[in-house]
């Protein structure tokens, strides 16, 4: 690729949705009409990935893929934010966090070329939502079965913290995913705290009907919804969770059996309000 750093649009990095003529959200202000207005998952993708709302976050996502890791220091970073990948229509939607400074900021795509993914594909391909259990790079062949991953912050964070303010600003790019998705989603796998707290506004603004007050999250949780669908806690895969144990290839498989099991239910009984 002919770039060292930041992918740029047009530059040839493998599924870039974005071209020259993709709006830019280049502040907080402009996020929320961009969301709205796009027509298409694939739209949408394109206007998230190069969004440059939030200062902090465009700052810290550009030195991490400038100044690189080590293991990494001869390959291209994507260094923007990381939109959603996977099924177009999808029954089972994963929300996580945010993307990593060295794995999707580096790759381009949600979960790959980390430890959390290497934990993450392996479960959905042993329950028949991947093609293969390995996630390296945005053109490994990799394919979703079913499925969609977003997260609730699309650019990676110090620290994998996102302020207050950041989570606010993302969440149009949030809320729009899920009204794109939810026609056809059977199942919403939130993985960790940060993203469970984040689902519940952005359903509340599409007006789907949720729990007062919302559950807890736990790993196993399992809130139904209207229509049929079901939201299930799980541990975020994080080395943190994976290395202590806290978190077990049974348990991820659990949860995503559970998530497979309900997007082979019926179609549900309602579909999502246009927003």
């Amino acid at each position: 690729m002919a770039f060292d750093n930041c992918a740029g649009v047009g530059a040839g990095w493998p599924g870039d949705p974005a071209t020259a003529d993709t709006p830019v959200a280049v502040d907080a202000a402009r996020v929320a009409p961009l969301a709205a207005g796009a027509g298409s998952l694939r739209e949408l993708d394109a206007r998230i990935s190069v969004c440059r709302a939030c200062p902090r976050l465009v700052e810290w996502r550009e030195r991490a893929a400038a100044t690189k890791r080590r293991a990494f220091a001869d390959e291209p970073y994507w260094g923007r934010p990381v939109p959603g990948f996977g099924d177009a229509q999808p029954r089972v939607l994963v929300l996580g966090l945010a993307p990593g400074a060295h794995g999707s900021n580096r790759t381009g795509r949600n979960f790959t070329g980390d430890r959390s993914g290497e934990w993450l594909f392996a479960a959905l391909h042993r329950c028949g939502l991947a093609s293969q259990p390995n996630a390296v790079a945005a053109d490994d062949g990799l394919t979703l079965r079913g499925t969609r991953i977003i997260a609730a912050v699309r650019c990676a964070p110090p620290e994998n913290k996102p302020t207050p303010v950041e989570r606010d600003a993302c969440r149009p790019w949030l809320i729009r995913d899920l009204a794109l998705a939810w026609p056809t989603t059977r199942a919403v796998v939130v993985l960790g705290g940060f993203a469970w707290a984040a689902l519940w506004p952005a359903l509340r603004a599409l007006g789907v009907a949720v729990p007062r007050p919302v559950p807890g999250f736990g790993h196993g949780v399992e809130v139904p919804l209207a229509g049929g669908r079901v939201v299930l806690g799980c541990y975020h895969p994080s080395q943190q969770n994976t290395f202590t144990g806290r978190l077990t290839p049974a348990m991820l498989d659990d949860i995503f059996g559970r998530a497979a099991a309900s997007a082979a239910s019926p179609a549900p009984s309602s579909t999502m309000p246009s927003a």
